[in-house]
């Protein structure tokens, strides 16, 4: 693992396979269990303002999602939701735990043209159960070198995965659709962030790109290859 970079860091959720369209298709489906109530955009606001409230009780994931849209639902409705409502959407969470993980264009054959020469770790944040099932499903979990799943991505959360890898962050790569979580927070850990924009994004994982030197962006994991081999 000569040169100045030898740990990459991979995101998983549209980073490496599909997950937001199945939030986003949910989502549609409480609009319309909830029309009599509230329009599409005054519940969409309001859910997104309960999911805001709740990531540091529930953590992120299907299942705070969940309790997020039932939350929504009793408040639009001043408590007299009916009863089917919450069993649909209790069967929605249950169908996007259960979802087939799709892999994003060139996910595996970037991860396998990286994984001879550097050392590779997936951090995710989100339900351990459900993530540990998308990567088995995946079939990507033999080329990674370490798994984090974590309960959120802060600049001390890549200090510390980062910093017991061969060179420490100054060392590391992340590679992730979210700037908020992904790039960002890793940049000022130390290390390089490259972006992979995803055409769907949640409202709360929006954050400006960073001007500096350590970031970088390309269109799809087609390109990281060849940024990988540039930086070094």
């Amino acid at each position: 693992m000569a040169g100045k970079l030898q740990t990459i860091g991979f995101d998983a959720d549209d980073t490496l396979w599909h997950n937001e369209r199945f939030f986003v298709l949910t989502q549609d489906r409480f609009a319309e269990l909830l029309r009599d109530y509230a329009d599409r955009d005054h519940l969409a606001d309001r859910l997104i303002e309960s999911e805001r409230r709740n990531i540091g009780h529930y953590g992120f994931g299907v299942k705070g999602f969940v309790l997020s849209m039932i939350e929504t639902a009793i408040e639009v409705t001043d408590g007299r939701v009916p009863a089917t409502v919450i069993s649909e959407l209790m069967a929605a969470g249950r169908e996007m735990l259960a979802h087939p993980i799709e892999l994003l264009p060139h996910a595996r054959e970037a991860v396998e043209a990286v994984a001879d020469t550097h050392r590779l770790i997936l951090i995710t944040k989100g339900d351990l159960l459900h993530q540990e099932r998308k990567l088995a499903q995946s079939g990507l979990g033999d080329l990674f070198d370490a798994v984090e799943i974590v309960s959120d991505k802060q600049p001390e959360t890549y200090t510390r995965i980062f910093g017991t890898a061969p060179g420490g962050a100054g060392a590391a790569m992340m590679v992730g659709n979210s700037m908020k979580s992904d790039v960002v927070p890793a940049i000022e850990a130390g290390a390089w962030g490259v972006h992979v924009p995803h055409d769907l994004a949640w409202a709360l994982e929006h954050a400006e790109a960073p001007e500096t030197p350590r970031f970088r962006s390309v269109a799809d994991l087609g390109a990281l290859p060849a940024l990988v081999a540039e930086i070094g």
